[in-house]
């Protein structure tokens, strides 16, 4: 949609969806996280970390701020930079209506065949078991990844990229709880402000243990950094020196239990769970300097194994996608088929979680458009 308002006149917006939007739609928990504040090509992820700089700093945040207040609807930072809307989503939706004018869209279209010639692409869509022929000087990818199959997503982008020569950099799940079978399941709903590393890569947010394993927003971060076999480390308590705490507290309160003078610091139900498998017994004055240092080396850098994530029915955006290096930074047009262009989610750019991934879309949208419309002025 945001492509298609840039455009210019002869745009026809194809979506096989019940309705134009339905990411977005279920976005932030129907608020739509729109944008950050903060947004900048540090916080993505791709083979070219390079790449996305065109795109973002020629749209930025703040131009699309600038959009969502020009139609009047109400919004609200919540946290680290993050824009959510007021009310609902679907305001998002109507304004991408309302800036794509005239341009008609066809939904519940599906595409059955695509050619190009050297001069148009040649595309057969089907809809009520009818189709459509159509002719384009210019086709452009904006179909997402695989993240989400219950709305819809597949990886129709990679395979007509692959069809026109494209390289694909294997796609993955991004932003995804990761799995540890029924390890955390006593602790299941425990959550607390924690770090989560993966690859060198850290994040301080809400930790959350499930049933199934780790989620909150840190871990979500972290999973886009973790590969199947790597460790993932947890400090449980990012902004204390456990060590320090936990000594001074021997001087007024060694007769306490180290158990309940640590439950002072971490949620209860974690600190009954770690002495399950960490002698935390005795009173803290008969804690040694050493075993309390140890003991708070353990706490502050917990290394755990994840036997893997819980793949893309719940991930959040895909990771890699169509190779960077076949496109044109500038435009998003494929370097060696002239008219080809590819957007969001489907390129092998995926950023933080927090409203980046959707001003990728915006910013890669407005680059393909204003040089689809430059084009043919």
């Amino acid at each position: 949609m945001m492509c298609a308002a840039h455009a210019g006149p002869g745009t026809l917006l194809v979506d096989h969806a019940k309705a134009a939007g339905e990411k977005i739609r279920i976005s932030g928990g129907g608020r739509c996280n729109f944008t950050n504040l903060f947004a900048g090509s540090e916080n993505f992820i791709s083979q070219n970390p390079h790449f996305a700089k065109s795109a973002l700093s020629r749209y930025t945040q703040w131009d699309f701020i600038d959009l969502v207040a020009r139609h009047g609807i109400p919004y609200h930072e919540k946290t680290l930079g993050q824009l959510f809307c007021d009310t609902s989503a679907k305001d998002i939706i109507t304004m991408l209506r309302a800036e794509m004018g005239d341009t008609p869209l066809w939904l519940q279209t599906t595409v059955a065949h695509i050619r190009h010639d050297s001069a148009v692409f040649h595309a057969t869509l089907q809809k009520d078991g009818r189709e459509t022929a159509v002719t384009a000087r210019n086709l452009v990818l904006a179909s997402g990844g695989k993240s989400i199959p219950k709305m819809g997503a597949t990886g129709f982008a990679y395979q007509v990229a692959s069809d026109f020569g494209l390289n694909i950099i294997t796609p993955r799940p991004g932003l995804v709880p990761l799995t540890f079978g029924d390890q955390f399941k006593s602790i299941a709903g425990t959550a607390l402000q924690g770090r989560a590393t993966a690859n060198g890569t850290s994040f301080d947010e809400a930790v959350l243990f499930t049933h199934r394993g780790l989620s909150g927003p840190a871990v979500l971060q972290a999973s886009s950094y973790w590969n199947e076999g790597d460790d993932v480390t947890l400090d449980l308590a990012p902004t204390t020196d456990l060590f320090a705490a936990l000594k001074k507290a021997r001087g007024t309160a060694g007769r306490k239990a180290l158990s309940t003078v640590l439950a002072d610091h971490l949620p209860n139900r974690l600190v009954n769970y770690l002495a399950d498998g960490t002698d935390l017994g005795g009173n803290l004055a008969d804690w040694s300097d050493q075993k309390l240092a140890d003991l708070a080396q353990r706490l502050h850098h917990w290394h755990l194994t994840p036997g893997g994530s819980e793949g893309y029915r719940t991930a959040e955006v895909t990771l890699g996608g169509i190779d960077t290096d076949d496109l044109n930074s500038r435009t998003m047009e494929a370097k060696a088929v002239p008219g080809l262009y590819v957007i969001g989610e489907a390129v092998d750019v995926t950023g933080w979680l927090g409203g980046y991934n959707f001003q990728w879309a915006w910013s890669s949208g407005w680059a393909a458009g204003t040089a689809i419309k430059a084009k043919h002025a």
